[in-house]
C-alpha cells in the first residue's frame, strides 16, 4: 500500500490481530502451570499427541484426571520435581488475539528468570494461593512489574475451591494487594477468582462463584488493551546495516536497514542521527521490495536520507523534534543474571539496541531488598538474581530513553567482554529511589577508565 491514508487506517485496525505477550509468576505451587495447562486445554491450543503424552504420564503417577501442569514444565527436573525452573514459552491463539506467554519460576533463587519473561510482557498474571493470601514472593513479584513498567498487573487468587469459594478470602486478598501494587507505581490491576484445577473462570465462568461478575482470564487477556501508542510514542530507529548494493541498476543507492524500536516515521520528516547529532530528512521508506510514505513499530524497513551522512550500524535515527540526550554517564537499575558478581571498577560492554560499546562500571550505590523496597547502600557488588542502582561509564556517548518512557529504548545489557556472557540487564533512569548525577571522570583510553 502506497497512500499514507491507507496505511494510517491500518495502524487503527490492528487491534482486531494483536499480539499479547504476558508472563506468569507467583509463589511454589500456587498453580502457575496448572493455570497456563488450563488456558492452553480449555482454549482448545493443545495438540492431540500432547494431550495423550500427558494422560500417559497422569496416569502412570495414579492420578484420575490429566496434571494439565505438565503442558508447560517441560524440563525433566521440572517435571520430576513438580516445580518449574526455566521460563517455558508458549505461542497460542484464539479468534481474537494471538498471545506469547512465558510462565515463570517462582522460587526465589530464579528471579532473574522472572525478569527475563517479564521483561517484554504487556501484562503479568501473578498468582495467589487463597488459602495463604499476600506472601513475601507475591510482594517480589509485584515489584518486580513495577520495576520493569508492566502496565497490566492480573491477580489470579487460585485454589477458590479449597476456601468454598468464599468472596470474603477473595476481596481481603484482592484489597491488600492492590493497595501494595498501586504504592509501586502500577498503572492498572484486575484481580479474578479462579480455580485452576477445576476451571473456574479461567476460560469459562464459574458456576461456583456467583458474586463475580468480572472477566475471566481468557476474556480479560482477549480485550485488555495493549500498552504501546503507535501513534504518540518516541520514534526511535537503530540501523543494523547500511546497504549499498554499487549495481549499475543501484549505483547510488544508500539505506539503513534495521527494526523500528518504537514509534512511527514518515516520508519527508526532519530526523537526526545519534550520537553524531547530523541532520536531514527522509528522502523514501522501503518494506518488503515496496515503496512506502510511512513505516511503524515494529516493521523492518530500509530508511533512505536526502544527505549523504556517516553512519554505521549502532547509530539511532530519531525525529529531530524529538532527539534523546546523549551521554557517557548512566544511571540505571539492573537485574543482576550471571553466577559470577558484577564489582566496581568491573570492565563490561554495554549493548543498547544495535550498539555496543566498552564501559567500566563506576558505582554500585545501592542493592535493593524486594521484601520490603528497602535500599541497601553500597553493597560493593551485585550477585546473581541481585537487583540493584549502577552507575556506569561508556567509551562513546549512547543515546538511551528514560526506561519509563520506552522499555525498548530505555534497556541495556552488561556483557562480559571475556566470554560474551550476559551479566545484568539493566533499566535506564529512575526506580523507585532518587538517584544522583553521575559523577564525571578522565578519559584513559589505555586504561579503560572513561
Amino acid at each position: 500500500m502506497s497512500s499514507t491514508t491507507g496505511q494510517l487506517t491500518d495502524i487503527e485496525g490492528l487491534s482486531a490481530t494483536t499480539l499479547l505477550r504476558f508472563a506468569t509468576a507467583g509463589s511454589v505451587d500456587d498453580g502457575k502451570s496448572t493455570l497456563v495447562g488450563r488456558l492452553l486445554h480449555d482454549s482448545k491450543s493443545v495438540l492431540t499427541d500432547q494431550l495423550e503424552a500427558v494422560e500417559r504420564v497422569s496416569a502412570s503417577r495414579g492420578q484420575d484426571a490429566p496434571d494439565l501442569a505438565l503442558l508447560t514444565d517441560g524440563l525433566r527436573a521440572e517435571r520430576e520435581q513438580g516445580i518449574t525452573i526455566d521460563v517455558a514459552y508458549r505461542y497460542f491463539a484464539t479468534a481474537r488475539r494471538r498471545f506469547i506467554l512465558a510462565d515463570t519460576p517462582g522460587h526465589v533463587q530464579y528471579t532473574r528468570n522472572m525478569v527475563t519473561g517479564a521483561s517484554t510482557a504487556e501484562l503479568t498474571v501473578i498468582l495467589v494461593d487463597a488459602r495463604n493470601g499476600v506472601v513475601e514472593q507475591t510482594r517480589r513479584h509485584a515489584a518486580i512489574a513495577a520495576l520493569l513498567r508492566v502496565p497490566h498487573v492480573v491477580l489470579a487468587v487460585n485454589k477458590m475451591d479449597l476456601v468454598e469459594y468464599e468472596e470474603s478470602v477473595f476481596a481481603g486478598i484482592a484489597a491488600e494487594f492492590t493497595t501494595y501494587a498501586k504504592e509501586l507505581g502500577v498503572p492498572e490491576i484486575t484481580a479474578i477468582p479462579i480455580s485452576a484445577l477445576a476451571g473456574d473462570n479461567v476460560v469459562e465462568p464459574s458456576a461456583h462463584m456467583d458474586w463475580y461478575a468480572g472477566p475471566t482470564v481468557l476474556e480479560h487477556l482477549e480485550t485488555v488493551p495493549v500498552s504501546h501508542d503507535l501513534a504518540t510514542c518516541h520514534a526511535r530507529f537503530p540501523v543494523q546495516v547500511v546497504i549499498r548494493p554499487q549495481t549499475a541498476e543501484h549505483p547510488d543507492y544508500r539505506g539503513y536497514a534495521g527494526q523500528i524500536a518504537a514509534g512511527t516515521f514518515r516520508v519527508g520528516e526532519e530526523v537526526k542521527v545519534l550520537p553524531s547529532g547530523r541532520s536531514s530528512k527522509i528522502a523514501g521508506i522501503d518494506l518488503l521490495g515496496e515503496k512506502v510514505d510511512v513505516a511503524w513499530t515494529p516493521q523492518s524497513v530500509t530508511l533512505l536520507l536526502e544527505d549523504d551522512i556517516d553512519i554505521s550500524r549502532g547509530d539511532l535515527i530519531v525525529p529531530a523534534h524529538d532527539a534523546p540526550a546523549t551521554s557517557q554517564d548512566i544511571e540505571a537499575t539492573v537485574c543482576h543474571v550471571a553466577d559470577q558478581p558484577l564489582t566496581v571498577g568491573q570492565r563490561v560492554l554495554l549493548k543498547h539496541t544495535t550498539r555496543t560499546v566498552k564501559a567500566i562500571v563506576k558505582e554500585i550505590p545501592s542493592r535493593l531488598t524486594l521484601d520490603d523496597l528497602s535500599q541497601h547502600a553500597e553493597p560493593g557488588q551485585l550477585v546473581a538474581n541481585d537487583i540493584g542502582r549502577v552507575k556506569v561509564r561508556t567509551a562513546e556517548p549512547l543515546a538511551l530513553d528514560a526506561y519509563a518512557d520506552s522499555r525498548r529504548t530505555g534497556s541495556f545489557l552488561l556483557i562480559d567482554p571475556a566470554d560474551g556472557t550476559t551479566l545484568a540487564a539493566g533499566m535506564s533512569g529512575e526506580a523507585f529511589a532518587q538517584g544522583e548525577e553521575p559523577a564525571p571522570s578522565t578519559p584513559d583510553e589505555e586504561g579503560w577508565d572513561f
